[in-house]
């Protein structure tokens, strides 16, 4: 095998596991040449990869050790990325009755989660998250795919209790746009104590879905080291019940007797 035809397949094999520590013999093995020329060819790969804009390769050494891809998207895509994405959510046909945006056709598209996941992990990567936290349903995908791109378990909260789960921790929250009173629960053998969490959800109106998701973590003994949010509502003055989160997205105007619809991107 030539030799860029095997940076190609070295590439392919840590860009499909990534955050898998895999080891030097594997890749030694597998193309039958020396460990010495695995790492020239791995140099070469690291260059590449810093050069595109899409991560990193993550050297470990001792007997232990090995190679890992850490997927990244560079700061140019991830505008482009919001900037589309922004466009799109602030089509006047997104309006529903109510005053809701429609976004359950973005929320559930590989496409465009993937980027989105991305974002999110080069935003908290930082701050050492064990877990990935969202509540369902609809942000579950955009959970899943920052999950993956961090290399971290997800954890679901139920809206309410579910025998499937077991015995369970349960709380009533206020939620912040409705005030109404809602129920959220989550199984104990879900999180173990003293986790650091990072809570991934869709939308945030006034904040008290992600309030209540801070006071579970409380029970369970958990730290909370971030809050990334999709869109976040930014319709008035009034403060969220939360603060130091990240929002990607804010609606800034939804009108829908005028069919006037703003969302702009905020991240960079």
């Amino acid at each position: 095998m030539k030799r860029a035809e095997r940076m190609v397949a070295i590439t392919q094999v840590l860009m499909l596991k990534p955050n898998v520590l895999t080891p030097l013999t594997l890749f030694a093995e597998k193309f039958r040449t020396a460990k010495s020329t695995i790492s020239e060819d791995l140099m070469a790969v690291k260059g590449s990869l810093l050069l595109s804009g899409h991560g990193y390769l993550e050297t470990i050494s001792g007997a232990a050790g090995g190679v890992r891809y850490i997927p990244e998207i560079s700061k140019e895509e991830a505008s482009q990325v919001l900037t589309n994405l922004a466009e799109r959510l602030s089509d006047k046909e997104r309006i529903l009755a109510g005053g809701f945006l429609y976004m359950t056709d973005i929320l559930f598209d590989p496409s465009v989660l993937r980027p989105l996941g991305l974002i999110f992990a080069s935003a908290f990567r930082d701050r050492k998250p064990d877990v990935v936290v969202t509540i369902e349903t609809k942000g579950i995908p955009l959970a899943l795919v920052t999950a993956e791109a961090l290399g971290l378990p997800m954890v679901v909260i139920r809206s309410g209790n579910k025998v499937t789960e077991g015995s369970s921790v349960s709380i009533n929250y206020v939620s912040g746009s409705a005030r109404r009173i809602q129920t959220m629960s989550l199984s104990r053998r879900a999180l173990e104590p003293h986790q650091r969490v990072l809570v991934i959800d869709d939308f945030m109106k006034a904040g008290g879905t992600a309030l209540g998701i801070k006071n579970l973590m409380q029970e369970f003994d958990a730290d909370v080291v971030g809050i990334g949010i999709l869109v976040e509502s930014q319709m008035t003055s009034e403060p969220k019940l939360v603060e130091g989160y990240l929002s990607l997205l804010q609606l800034k105007e939804l009108n829908q007797y005028s069919g006037k619809t703003s969302v702009i991107p905020v991240f960079n």
